[in-house]
């Protein structure tokens, strides 16, 4: 087992996997900007270096300044969180040429898994089920057009690369398929370095499920149930639950079946999750893309099973085989995350960096708080504006969601605004309770033009 992992990651990430490692008796190092100097991870780490200013271009995407960090601080192991880094197939394969092991999947998984375009090639050779589209990237807006005639409007324009929902586009007709491809691909560039879209049929009334796997380095791969992710803004995950309160057990069944197929198809082994779109219609789903890293939404996933993930990819990383059977894994009860965002939802979200006065986290029964977040804490500007995810785990989803709503009820945080309220009106909304939720509910109802 590893002596040291060096965290390529900040905020509450970084602190999740601070604690996993204490747990595992794992010395930990975590790297950092300027900006990040009084975080919380950096006072819980055994080490911490200092890799750069503010920007992210200069500390946390500086693949230089994270080596030679982990080379003066003499880690055996990177885990890259997610964001920044995690995705990244040359990161990975560095890492690894350096002689340290990298706590993900090979770059060859990544490569074939991380592109949209290429794994949709990859799934449809395994016999997944693929939304109907392009094959690859289009060259240019004709052949763009083609496609589009072919399937049938409304398509979806999206990046191969990234995620986030950058890069995506809806396109009714030829003339907003033509700018929107534009818009894509400008924006694509400019977020990931790699500016080829595919184009794809654009489900109306959709759920947005994904099956969190497992795998290892003999071969074996698990499923670990599904996430509901349908309560997003812009393609931006807001509100994720487990179980799905949509689909059947068959289809669950069928849908993990599928997700280790195509993880097996492409020898994946670290955590990854498999992404799905659910036509409510046909009820029917299609592959959508994967994800080869740790997702932000993983305690969902944690709470319904009890298994610790961190703890499973680092085992995982170090050569060992799972330690479980697919017939070991159980989900009990129900379990929502909710993000809770330095973002003034009445405000197109905009963020609200600055200094926490108060800070009061909930706590009681079935209630968890992942945060890096303390009162005097200062959010910068350069990161995202996630202050925690809290999560509530009931035995069925009615208490779930009292759970929520009592925590959210108790959580005091003063300074900046937050997207706490945005979460209080959601869960009185008749159509979250019950279950009439698509991914493009919160667009439609509440911020419709």
């Amino acid at each position: 087992m590893f002596k040291r992992i060096l965290i390529a990651n900040r905020g509450e990430i970084a602190m999740r996997i601070i604690r996993t490692c204490r747990r595992m008796g794992i010395e930990t190092c975590v790297v950092h900007s300027t900006a990040d100097r009084e975080s919380l991870p950096v006072r819980m780490a055994d080490v911490a270096i200092c890799i750069g200013p503010g920007p992210a271009k200069q500390s946390y995407l500086n693949i230089n300044n994270i080596i030679a960090a982990a080379e003066l601080a003499d880690v055996d192991a990177i885990h890259p969180g997610f964001g920044f880094l995690s995705e990244n197939s040359h990161f990975a394969q560095v890492v690894r040429d350096c002689k340290i092991e990298f706590i993900g999947p090979t770059s060859e998984s990544m490569e074939a898994l991380g592109n949209k375009a290429k794994a949709k090639t990859l799934a449809q050779a395994a016999g997944v089920p693929t939304v109907p589209g392009s094959l690859g990237p289009v060259n240019d807006s004709d052949e763009a057009l083609k496609v589009a005639h072919a399937i049938g409007y409304p398509v979806l324009i999206k990046a191969t690369a990234g995620g986030g929902g950058r890069g995506m586009r809806v396109a009714h007709n030829d003339a907003s398929l033509v700018s929107g491809l534009m818009q894509a691909q400008r924006e694509a560039e400019a977020a990931f370095g790699n500016a080829d879209c595919i184009i794809e049929a654009f489900v109306q009334r959709a759920r947005h499920i994904e099956i969190q796997i497992i795998g290892d380095q003999h071969g074996n791969v698990l499923a670990l149930g599904e996430r509901d992710c349908s309560t997003q803004r812009r393609h931006q995950k807001l509100i994720e639950e487990s179980p799905s309160p949509v689909i059947t057990p068959e289809i669950r069944a069928n849908m993990c079946a599928d997700a280790v197929k195509l993880a097996k198809a492409a020898k994946y082994y670290n955590a990854g999750t498999i992404e799905f779109i659910f036509d409510l219609d046909r009820k029917a789903y299609f592959f959508l893309e994967m994800n080869t890293r740790i997702q932000v939404e993983h305690p969902v996933t944690e709470m319904v099973t009890g298994l610790d993930l961190i703890r499973m990819q680092i085992e995982v990383a170090a050569g060992q085989p799972l330690a479980i059977k697919q017939e070991d894994v159980k989900c009990k009860g129900h379990a929502i995350e909710v993000r809770v965002n330095a973002e003034d939802w009445q405000n197109n979200f905009s963020p609200c960096p600055g200094k926490i006065g108060m800070y009061v986290a909930p706590s009681g029964k079935g209630v968890r708080v992942d945060s890096h977040c303390y009162a005097g804490y200062v959010i910068p500007p350069n990161y995202d504006s996630m202050i925690a995810k809290l999560i509530v785990h009931g035995k069925d989803r009615a208490e779930a969601i009292q759970f929520l709503e009592l925590a959210l009820s108790e959580y005091i945080i003063e300074g900046p605004k937050t997207t706490i309220g945005f979460h209080q009106r959601i869960l009185k909304d008749a159509r979250f309770l019950n279950n009439e939720v698509t991914t493009k509910f919160v667009d439609d109802v509440f911020f419709k033009a």
